[in-house]
């Protein structure tokens, strides 16, 4: 009897299993004290209290206790996303002793005052990083498209690689560590790049060269699947996506909506007009440490001359507008070009040179806790996908 090898499901996907091009997003928030805005490790205790409550998408804890990730059902729009996040902002706040952050970094938060939550994946995590993943927590925003087939998901990948700069510009909002000005737009982005696989690998042939390539780093790495591959996009296969992860955590819902937006319409872009340009990894590493460190006003080049970044999230934002009417995001992307006027670290920081760090606190808590009704003022009575 000859023998049969397992299968190898790690890249088994679900592609085209739902309507291509629909939407979903991942938002991480800091759960803090309601009295003194310092960080509050008592995820499971709010999870549990809350559980029973009913919205669209779900509650769930991180490996970093303090975080909270609100996660949407799918959606058709960016506007039906930000209602989902809204809803379920509401649902962490109403019990009274514990508010929620929306920032990259915790500005005031210590250096390795980090509580790991159990589990099996989360614990192999940690010894795979060390102490890497245990200098400081950071927030993120993900945000999913979903692809109509692996090879395209690869084209959307490979196009949107361009574009990460641009969104880490746009979305920086973590300009504090530890009680101190870093001097970056993006610490949380900085911070978190220190951990492997992260980052922008290469762009790849086809999609039998990527999982190739992925499954033989999973090998060598010795971690326990594609679940540690944290790359600023990747292709998610059992979600169907194309996942986006280059957005620090916001504290505006407006904002945010805006960035849903603008990611929604480049991917569509990206997957329907196959841009055979790829910058190569060496010159996107550095356009992005110039979009972390200087935000709206890196200078960089992701492929030709160098430009000022708000010229290249002028062009992104030119493209987005050919498919917002298709995608019900028009009116949203307008929000997406306000922050070109000023990101959530430029507030950050007007916020501290009005007030200091207990002023910064107190408006990302207010600004994060208006988020929580935007549902209501943006129409929640709509219909969502």
């Amino acid at each position: 009897m000859a023998l049969r090898l397992a299968e190898d499901t790690s890249f088994s996907h679900r592609f085209g299993a739902t309507a291509p091009f629909r939407v979903g997003v991942e938002e991480e928030l800091f759960l803090v004290s309601a009295s003194d805005y310092g960080s509050a490790c008592r995820v499971d205790d709010v999870l549990a209290t809350i559980a029973a409550r009913s919205a669209r998408g779900r509650v769930i804890g991180e490996m970093c206790d303090g975080v909270v990730e609100l996660a949407t059902p799918v959606c058709a729009s960016a506007d039906d996303a930000v209602r989902a996040l809204s809803q379920l902002r509401r649902r962490v706040v109403a019990r009274g002793d514990v508010a929620l952050m929306g920032a990259g970094m915790h500005p005031t938060a210590p250096f390795g005052g980090v509580v790991h939550r159990a589990g099996a994946h989360y614990d192999a995590v940690a010894r795979d990083t060390r102490g890497l993943l245990r200098q400081s927590v950071v927030c993120g925003v993900h945000v999913h498209v979903g692809m109509p087939d692996p090879e395209t998901a690869i084209v959307a990948y490979n196009g949107m690689r361009k574009w990460v700069p641009v969104l880490q510009a746009l979305s920086a909002n973590s300009p504090f560590w530890h009680g101190q000005d870093s001097g970056l737009a993006s610490c949380r982005t900085a911070r978190f790049h220190m951990v492997p696989r992260t980052g922008l690998p290469r762009a790849f042939d086809d999609w039998t060269d990527y999982t190739d390539t992925m499954r033989e780093l999973i090998r060598v790495s010795g971690i326990d699947g594609p679940g540690s591959l944290w790359w600023d996009i990747r292709p998610h296969p059992s979600l169907g996506t194309l996942e986006v992860r280059v957005l620090d955590a916001q504290s505006s819902l407006e904002s945010l909506r805006g960035l849903i937006a603008l990611v929604h319409c480049l991917a569509v872009h990206e997957a329907t007009v196959a841009d055979e340009r790829h910058p190569s990894k060496e010159l996107l590493d550095e356009a992005c440490y110039h979009a972390i460190r200087d935000g709206l006003r890196a200078c960089m080049s992701v492929g030709g001359p160098i430009q000022h970044m708000q010229a290249l999230a002028r062009q992104a934002l030119d493209l987005a507008h050919g498919y917002a009417h298709e995608l019900g995001c028009t009116e949203a992307l307008t929000a997406a070009e306000l922050l070109l006027s000023g990101n959530g670290a430029d507030r950050q920081r007007n916020a501290y040179a009005a007030g200091g760090m207990d002023a910064v606190l107190e408006w990302l808590v207010s600004e994060t806790d208006t988020g929580s009704r935007f549902a209501r003022e943006a129409g929640a009575g709509r219909g969502a996908a």
